[in-house]
């Protein structure tokens, strides 16, 4: 089937420009509760989501959408040699930088760089490589599903070492929504969840927080004023919200009450201002964003950026669901974030580098 030569997907581009922009408004709110802080950080969390993640986000996502898609095939391996890379320099103690447990950030002067964001897109773009590659063959043991268990395990010695579980559940979830895409056989997703069941309980055994998590999840009251207190005070936000909200800025749980009203709890914080609508409003826009992009998949005939389409979209949406999912209750807590919404210059860069890689994508047609 032949291919043409087409502008963007507008309805896409519409999308994710009103995703961004409400993004950043809820994120300027929320902000606000640093203030109350004894050892505020607002200036530079402010400087880091505006300049590092939105403007040079921005240019990134004009670049991307320039860019012939086929660049990120043959850079892929590239790509991905030196996103290890980075993960591996970040577990150097005179390189890398510690916070809360977690050696997950490097430093470039007074500018934190998390390379575990890199890494994301890097393994979606190798996979659909090789995946290309592979072609028919991608069903088989030895050229599909041994190569996706390489690149897992990659990925898993450095994340789970940070350590980063999140992030690698993240990748693991969008590596075998990809290789089912990509025609792999059901029976390996399943050896992966169970191996998946068996990795959970032995993390919950052998680290604490994980099983504080777990335990949280299925008794959040049982410890109020300890592993309780976020999704208490959580739940009391989205709770007071209502059905309209008190208003933009007028949250009072993120004054001192919610632990990262910037981090994994903005969701909390827009629920309190915009209510059960802004709520609804807000989940509906991450739909259309996920619905949009894999119909800019399945019209795409090229293999690699069918998949490249396929492992974003599945990998942004299932982090923000993971996310309300875990402010709602209905999934254990994690230090997952809110995609193009929570501070991260990082995540918001490239977020908006992956939305310019769909929209170059989506100039591909088949007629």
């Amino acid at each position: 089937m032949a291919t043409s030569k087409t502008k963007v997907d507008k309805t896409f581009l519409a999308v994710s420009i009103i995703l961004i922009v409400v993004g950043f408004f809820i994120f300027s709110s929320a902000s606000l509760g640093l203030l109350a802080k004894e050892s505020s950080n607002y200036s530079s969390v402010a400087f880091s989501q505006t300049v590092l993640g939105l403007f040079l986000g921005t240019f990134g996502m004009i670049i991307a959408t320039r860019l012939d898609f086929k660049f990120w095939k043959t850079s892929a391996l590239y790509l991905f040699v030196f996103a290890v890379i980075l993960n591996i320099l970040v577990l150097i103690p005179s390189i890398g930088f510690a916070h809360g447990g977690a050696r997950r950030w490097l430093m470039l002067g007074d500018i934190s760089f998390q390379p575990s964001e890199l890494l994301k897109l890097a393994f979606i773009l190798c996979f659909a490589a090789w995946a290309t590659y592979a072609k028919e063959k991608i069903a088989t043991f030895r050229w599909g599903f041994m190569p996706l268990l390489v690149l897992l395990a990659i990925c898993g010695g450095l994340l789970l070492y940070q350590p980063d579980t999140d992030t690698f559940i993240l990748i693991v979830v969008t590596g075998l929504a990809m290789f089912i895409s990509a025609g792999g056989r059901w029976r390996y997703v399943f050896i992966v969840a169970l191996v998946g069941v068996m990795g959970i309980a032995f993390l919950a055994f052998s680290r604490p927080y994980v099983m504080q998590r777990l335990t949280t999840f299925f008794n959040p009251a049982a410890d109020s004023s300890g592993s309780g207190y976020q999704i208490q005070q959580s739940l009391i936000a989205i709770g007071s919200g209502g059905l309209f909200g008190r208003g933009f800025g007028q949250s009072v749980q993120k004054f001192t009450y919610l632990p990262e009203p910037v981090g994994d709890s903005i969701f909390a914080v827009q629920a309190e201002e915009f209510g059960f609508v802004g709520s609804v409003l807000l989940i509906a826009i991450f739909t259309l964003f996920a619905v949009r992009g894999l119909k800019i998949a399945s019209r795409t005939s090229n293999t690699f950026a069918r998949l490249t389409v396929v492992g974003i979209v599945i990998m942004i949406i299932s982090q923000a669901f993971i996310n309300i999912g875990a402010m709602l209750g209905v999934l254990p807590l994690s230090g997952i974030t809110l995609p193009f919404v929570s501070h991260g210059g990082t995540s918001l860069s490239i977020s908006l580098i992956e939305v310019g890689i769909i929209l170059s994508i989506s100039k591909i047609q088949k007629s």
